[in-house]
């Protein structure tokens, strides 16, 4: 055969074999109105084991890999398929849509915010943007905010979650799981690093640096060149840093920290743009305690926590592309206090408006069971 009967055969044979398909998916559509009905699961891992060697071997040698890659497929496919048929309106999806008609249309202008640190903090400045008129409670620590929020002592609490350069803050991350709120907003803030010290301080007289995890992360290639004389030490925030310098009666210590710092804290900028690459973003999150859904949300932030068994992340993100949803960050983070289990932090873009948000809500709390979804809310970017 020439090429061109080679694909008419082919066009011939995808034609049959879409018909068998739309035949089989109607027949699991049955399986799930019977699995409906005995309260039996969706997925049933021997039977599809036992189906998939069959498959393999009556494929024979030559095919039989690839027969078993495609009918993984199509199993998966059937389980999607099955899973969105039986799945029922969730209290969440229901949740969604009540606070997105009772949230005010505007957000905030005052409001009392919780920040990690003390004046001249990222986190303050990140609620400046965040809000007109914020009254800010400063924090000692990241969880300091989060039970700040969660006691209804502030409204608000705000804290970083990533890096560009030096990645995601893993305290947030851990704290997000063990506690009730809601994000609300995010946004992106250009991070400067600056090497402050007291007036007349010379670099050749500093023997210690001190700053943020974060900070020094991700301005390790000038403090290497400093050389290994010079004491590296980490505390609670970079305006911290700052503060205790100023306050310190040693002449010979600096803090990598911010330029509103340095005129904070009566500092001199020994060295200026010591972080690793100018392009250096942070992007904070803005969260209450109670579900708020203001409009022009358009991003929903979700941990997930999948059964411990080969293909169970795969079938999450299956569910995601069958809805057409685009998954703008999937990291897995380790659950606390467990053996090597692991929780999935999703971001998805999609609006709160749209039908798909509900849908797979349902879809997931379906599949995954409620205890193992955590809905982190529904935002946009400030």
């Amino acid at each position: 055969m020439n090429l061109e009967e080679c694909r008419k055969e082919i066009d011939s044979i995808d034609k049959e074999l879409v018909a068998l398909f739309v035949k089989r998916m109607n027949v699991a559509k049955d399986v799930a109105e019977y699995k409906r009905a005995t309260g039996k699961a969706v997925y049933d891992s021997e039977r599809e084991r036992r189906l998939l060697e069959k498959v393999e071997e009556n494929a024979g040698e030559e095919f039989g890999d690839y027969a078993r890659r495609l009918y993984s497929s199509i199993l998966e496919l059937s389980r999607n398929y099955q899973s969105k048929s039986l799945a029922q309106k969730s209290g969440l999806s229901a949740s969604i849509v009540k606070a997105v008609k009772e949230t005010p249309e505007l957000f905030p202008e005052k409001a009392v915010v919780a920040c990690q640190g003390v004046e001249g903090a990222h986190s303050s400045a990140a609620c400046q943007k965040f809000f007109e008129k914020p009254s800010i409670m400063y924090c000692q620590s990241f969880e300091s905010v989060f039970q700040a929020v969660e006691s209804g002592l502030c409204a608000y609490g705000v804290v970083p979650l990533e890096n560009s350069s030096a990645g995601s803050v893993t305290q947030i991350y851990n704290l997000m799981s063990q506690h009730k709120f809601s994000i609300v907003r995010s946004t992106k803030m250009q991070i400067q690093h600056n090497l402050l010290a007291k007036k007349g301080t010379k670099l050749s007289d500093i023997k210690e640096v001190f700053s943020h995890p974060q900070a020094i992360s991700q301005s390790s290639d000038f403090l290497s060149s400093l050389g290994k004389d010079v004491k590296i030490t980490e505390c609670a925030n970079t305006a911290i840093a700052a503060k205790m310098v100023s306050e310190s009666d040693r002449r010979d210590i600096a803090a990598i920290s911010s330029e509103l710092c340095a005129s904070q804290y009566s500092l001199e900028i020994v060295v200026p743009y010591v972080q690793n690459t100018k392009n250096n973003y942070t992007r904070f999150i803005c969260f209450s305690k109670n579900l708020q859904i203001f409009p022009g949300a358009d991003r929903t932030s979700l941990l997930i926590k999948t059964p411990h068994r080969a293909g169970a992340l795969y079938s999450v993100i299956a569910n995601f592309y069958a809805l057409g949803i685009n998954i703008i960050k999937l990291e897995s983070r380790p659950i606390p206090e467990s053996d090597f289990e692991f929780m999935f932090y999703f971001d998805i873009d999609v609006s709160v408006y749209s039908e798909k948000l509900p849908a797979i809500i349902d879809l997931l709390e379906y599949s995954l069971g409620e205890q193992n979804i955590k809905y982190l809310g529904s935002y946009r970017e400030a």
